[in-house]
C-alpha cells in the first residue's frame, strides 16, 4: 500500500509539472510595428546613405532585386551593392514620398509588406531629370528567433502613364 501511494505521488509529481514552455499568443500589432521600424529604417537609410541602418533588418541570406534587375543574394552582397549605389550622385539625388505599408500576415512567422514611394526630381546619368517614378518594394519578413528580417526584397517601378484613355471606346 505504501509503494502504491509512493507511486501515485510520483505519477502526480510527473503529470503537474509541464516541461513545455508556455507559447507567446501572436501579437500582429506588435509584429507590424516591427515591420514598420524596419521599412522607415530602409528609407532614413536611404536619404542619409546609411549603408548599415539600410540593411539593418535583412536576414543573413536574404535575396534582393531592385527595379534594375541586380539580385544579390545575402545581406553581405546587399552592403557592397548599396555602397555603390549610395554613391552615384545621379541615383541619389531627388526626393522620395513615401506611401503606407500594407504588411499581411500569412501565418505567424511570415509577413509580406507592400510599399509605394513615389521618386521624383530624379535624374539620369547625364544628369537630365527622370519623370517621377513609382517604385513598389514588396518584402517577405520571417520571424527568426522573436525579430521580424527581411528574406526576400523585391523592387519594381512602373512610370506614369502618358497618352492612355480612361476609357474603352
Amino acid at each position: 500500500m505504501k509503494r502504491l501511494g509512493c507511486s501515485l505521488a510520483t505519477l502526480y509529481l510527473f503529470i503537474s509539472c509541464n516541461t513545455q514552455k508556455a507559447e507567446t499568443p501572436f501579437n500582429s500589432e506588435e509584429a507590424k510595428s516591427k515591420i514598420n521600424e524596419s521599412i522607415a529604417a530602409w528609407d532614413k537609410g536611404w536619404e542619409t546613405k546609411d549603408v548599415d541602418l539600410s540593411v539593418k533588418y535583412y536576414a543573413d541570406d536574404t535575396d534582393w532585386t531592385n527595379a534594375f534587375g541586380d539580385r544579390v543574394q545575402s545581406k553581405e552582397e546587399l552592403q557592397q551593392l548599396l555602397e555603390t549605389i549610395f554613391g552615384l550622385d545621379f541615383v541619389m539625388a531627388g526626393e522620395n514620398d513615401y506611401g503606407e505599408n500594407e504588411i499581411t500576415f500569412l501565418n505567424d512567422s511570415i509577413a509580406t509588406a507592400r510599399s509605394l514611394n513615389i521618386r521624383k526630381n530624379q535624374k539620369w546619368p547625364d544628369g537630365s531629370e527622370m519623370d517621377d517614378r513609382h517604385i513598389n518594394h514588396l518584402r517577405l519578413y520571417k520571424n527568426i528567433d522573436g525579430e521580424w528580417l527581411i528574406i526576400n526584397h523585391m523592387i519594381s517601378q512602373a512610370w506614369p502613364k502618358r497618352g492612355v484613355k480612361d476609357t474603352v471606346e
